[in-house]
């Protein structure tokens, strides 16, 4: 069967998805969105948790266009019992990936994303652009590593965690669940689950 593709989600992050699906060939036919856009040739298909929405969503493909880790959690584990097949990944054609590597299910890597070998990438986790995944990096769940975030080698990122803009993880930390790291933070030491770290040198907060 055929199926349709379509966004939930529809703000900035949701258009740097669209464009990487279109990379992969694939087109989408709308969007799921509490509130219709202007100047869009997507299709508005309303809420995604109406029934209606939700039908539509057992009939055909989509993707959670959020940059948000715990509202995209969300969001899929509420529809996922629901499908009979696996929701489409976001992959650009320009990001590269080991073979070794092991990818989880509905990801986003952005343009210039770099997974090296033996590196393992959670389900629903976005590596945004220019990201590095250096060799036997363990990224959990759900988490979001940021533009430009330079994990170095035997890194471990745990579940929800979100990695900001031009952060760096020195080789061998190990990074709890649920983590906030602030842009441009280098983190030379671990960091327990529920934290929030800023700076360079780092420090909590």
């Amino acid at each position: 069967m055929s199926r349709k593709a379509a966004l939930i989600g529809y703000s900035g992050h949701a258009l740097v998805v669209e464009e990487t699906l279109a990379s992969q060939g694939i087109e989408l036919f709308g969007y799921f969105e509490g509130k219709q856009k202007t100047n869009t040739p997507l299709t508005f298909l309303g809420d995604e948790r109406s029934e209606e929405g939700l039908q539509w969503l057992k009939e055909n493909n989509f993707i959670v266009a959020i940059g948000d880790n715990l509202t995209r959690r969300k969001i899929y584990q509420k529809i996922l019992p629901e499908l009979s097949y696996v929701p489409l990944s976001a992959i650009h054609s320009k990001s590269n990936i080991s073979k070794s590597a092991i990818v989880g299910d509905f990801v986003q890597i952005f343009i210039g994303s770099v997974i090296q070998p033996l590196a393992q990438i959670g389900k629903g986790t976005i590596c945004n652009t220019g990201s590095i995944i250096e060799h036997e990096c363990r990224v959990g769940d759900y988490c979001h590593i940021s533009c430009g975030t330079v994990l170095c080698g035997n890194v471990t990122v745990g579940d929800h965690t979100f990695v900001g803009a031009n952060a760096v993880i020195k080789d061998g930390i190990t990074i709890g669940a649920n983590v906030t790291v602030g842009a441009g933070c280098v983190v030379v030491k671990d960091i327990p689950d529920n934290s929030v770290v800023v700076g360079n040198p780092m420090r909590f907060l």
